[in-house]
C-alpha cells in the first residue's frame, strides 16, 4: 500500500521526532544549531554551572553579528560590552570545539547570510538560532526556528528541543512580478494580507510560479520574514535552483569537489519535497501580478501599501484594526489618505539579514549609478557578510556606491536592530531594507522606519524622499 502524500514539514517533523513528551510537546532533535554572541552567553553560562558540554559541537556554528561595529573592526572594539561579548563567545567556541566565524576567518557576516552561503543550511534538516528570523533557512526546504535563550541552553546541551505541532498554510503566489517588484515586495503583500498574527500556529509553505521563479537569495528574504507574518517557520520546497546553489559550497555533501556524494543527497532532498496531493491546513492565493513595490507607512510590517497608494484612512479601515491605525500615525505623524510617495527621509540602510546580500547589493547599485544620494541624507550599504563584501568588491559595486554618496561598511546586522553604533537619532525617518519598523526597532525612541525594498531604498536615497523605482528603471 502507497504511503499518503505529505507536505515537507510533515515528514521533516516525523523524521527528527525523537519522542512525545507527557505535556503534549514533541522532543525534536535539532540538526544544525546556530549562534551568535548576542543570545548564546548566558545559555553557555548554565550549561557551566551544571557542568555539562556541548552535546554536539560539529553541528553548531558562530559568528558575530548584532554588535559588531561595521565602521572599523579592529579589536579591541570601541564598545567595552561589544568586546566582552566577543571575547566571551571566542571563549565558549574554544572551550567546546565549536566553529567561530569570527572577523579573521574570512566568512563573519549575518548568521542567516553565512549559514547558506557556507553550504550549513540543506534541505531536509531542522535548524534553530538565538534569533526569531532563523525562518531566513527555510528557502532551502529546512525546517528553521528562532528561540530564546533558555532553549539555546537546551540545544545546546541536548540538541533537542520541546515544540509543540504546527499546522500548515500553503501559499500560492500566481502569475508573474512586473519589473521593478521584488521578493520584499511579495513578503510584505503577503503580511499584509494575512496580518501579523495571521500565521500564529502555522508554518506556512510558499508556492506557485512566482516563487517558483525566485532565486534562492529571493526564496531567503521572503522566508525571513515569515516570522513578521506570525508563523513560526516558513520554507520553500528544494528544487534545482536549491541544488544549484549548494553545489560546491564548503559544507555541502562532497565539499568544493561535490560528486557523487552530492548527487545521493540530491537524490534524498528531492525525496523531502512535499508530496503531490499533500494535505494543507489552509491554502491562500496571492495574484503576483497585482503587487506593486510597497512601503510600510506604519509601526508593524503589515501597515504597509503599494508605492502608487496612499496611507489608509479611517474609513477604510476595519472598526478592529483603527486603534493600531490611529497609534501607528501617530507615531509616525503621517495624514491618512495621504500618498506614500514623496515622504522624506533622512537616512537609508541597505543591508540585512532580508536583503544584505549580492543580488540585494546588484540591484541597489543599479538604481544608485543613476544619480547621487541627496545632500540632507546619510546613506549606509552594509554587506550581510565577508563573501558578500568580496564578491561586490570584485564587481566593483563598492566604487559605484561610494562615487554615489553612499557610505560602503563592513559586514554586520548593523541599522537593522542598532545593537551597535549605527542608529537612527531622534525623529529621523529611515527608508531601510531590514524586517522591523517596531517603535525604536533603528536605535532611537522616536525614530521611524519606512521598510522597502534594496532597490526603493536606493531611488528614496537619492530623491530624498519616497519615489517609485519603477520611473527610475
Amino acid at each position: 500500500m502507497s504511503e499518503s502524500p505529505r507536505s515537507l514539514f510533515d515528514k521533516v517533523w516525523e523524521l527528527h521526532r525523537v519522542r512525545e513528551l507527557p505535556s503534549g510537546q514533541t522532543q525534536l532533535f535539532i540538526g544544525t544549531h546556530l549562534v551568535h554572541e548576542v543570545t548564546s552567553p548566558q545559555a553557555f553560562a548554565m550549561l557551566r554551572e551544571r557542568g555539562l558540554p556541548v552535546r554536539f559541537p560539529e553541528r553548531t556554528f558562530a559568528t558575530v553579528d548584532h554588535i559588531i561595529p561595521t565602521d572599523s573592526q579592529l579589536r579591541p572594539l570601541s564598545d567595552a560590552l561589544a568586546e566582552a561579548m566577543m571575547t566571551e563567545l571566542e571563549r565558549n567556541c574554544r572551550e567546546h570545539g565549536i566553529q567561530l566565524f569570527d572577523a579573521a576567518s574570512g566568512a563573519q557576516g549575518i548568521v542567516h547570510v553565512i549559514g547558506p552561503e557556507l553550504g550549513i543550511t540543506q534541505p531536509g534538516s531542522t535548524i534553530a538560532c538565538g534569533d526569531s528570523h532563523t525562518s531566513t533557512h527555510g528557502a532551502f526546504g529546512a525546517i528553521a526556528f528562532g528561540i530564546g535563550t533558555s532553549q539555546v541552553r537546551d540545544v545546546l546541551a541536548t540538541q533537542c528541543l520541546a515544540m509543540a505541532g504546527l499546522r500548515v498554510r500553503r501559499i500560492e503566489v500566481t502569475g508573474k512580478l512586473a519589473p521593478g517588484v521584488y521578493a520584499k515586495d511579495v513578503t510584505l503583500d503577503v503580511i499584509r494580507r494575512l496580518g501579523v498574527k495571521g500565521g500564529v500556529g502555522f508554518a506556512y509553505e510558499y508556492a506557485g510560479p512566482v516563487i517558483e521563479a525566485m532565486s534562492l537569495e529571493e526564496r531567503m528574504t521572503v522566508c525571513n520574514m515569515s516570522i513578521e507574518g506570525g508563523a513560526r517557520c516558513g520554507y520553500v520546497n528544494p528544487d534545482d535552483t536549491t541544488y544549484d546553489y549548494l553545489r560546491g559550497r564548503r559544507y555541502a555533501p562532497g565539499g568544493a569537489a561535490g560528486g557523487d556524494a552530492f548527487e545521493r543527497a540530491v537524490a534524498w532532498w528531492r525525496s523531502m519535497a512535499s508530496d503531490a496531493g499533500a494535505p494543507y491546513d489552509d491554502v491562500v492565493e496571492v495574484p503576483g501580478g497585482e503587487i506593486a513595490p510597497t512601503v510600510t507607512w506604519g509601526i508593524n510590517p503589515g501597515q504597509n501599501c503599494g508605492v502608487d497608494q496612499r496611507i489608509p484612512s479611517f474609513q477604510d479601515t476595519p472598526d478592529a484594526d483603527r486603534a493600531s491605525v490611529a497609534e501607528a500615525l501617530e507615531y509616525m505623524d503621517f495624514r491618512p489618505g495621504a500618498p506614500i510617495a514623496g515622504t522624506p527621509i533622512d537616512v537609508a540602510f541597505i543591508g540585512s539579514c532580508t536583503n544584505g546580500r549580492i543580488s540585494d547589493l546588484r540591484e541597489a547599485a543599479r538604481v544608485a549609478k543613476t544619480g547621487r544620494v541627496a545632500a540632507n541624507v546619510r546613506a549606509l550599504v552594509v554587506p550581510g557578510s565577508q563573501e558578500v563584501a568580496r564578491q561586490a568588491e570584485e564587481e566593483g559595486l563598492d566604487e559605484v556606491f561610494r562615487a554615489h554618496g553612499f557610505q560602503w561598511r563592513e559586514p554586520g546586522c548593523s541599522m537593522c536592530l542598532a545593537m551597535n553604533p549605527d542608529k537612527l537619532q531622534g525623529r529621523e525617518v529611515c527608508a531601510s531594507s531590514s524586517n522591523r519598523n517596531f517603535k525604536g526597532r533603528q536605535g532611537s525612541p522616536t525614530g521611524r522606519t519606512l521598510l522597502m525594498s534594496p532597490a526603493m531604498v536606493a531611488a528614496a536615497a537619492l530623491a530624498g524622499k519616497v519615489v517609485d523605482v519603477r520611473e527610475i528603471l
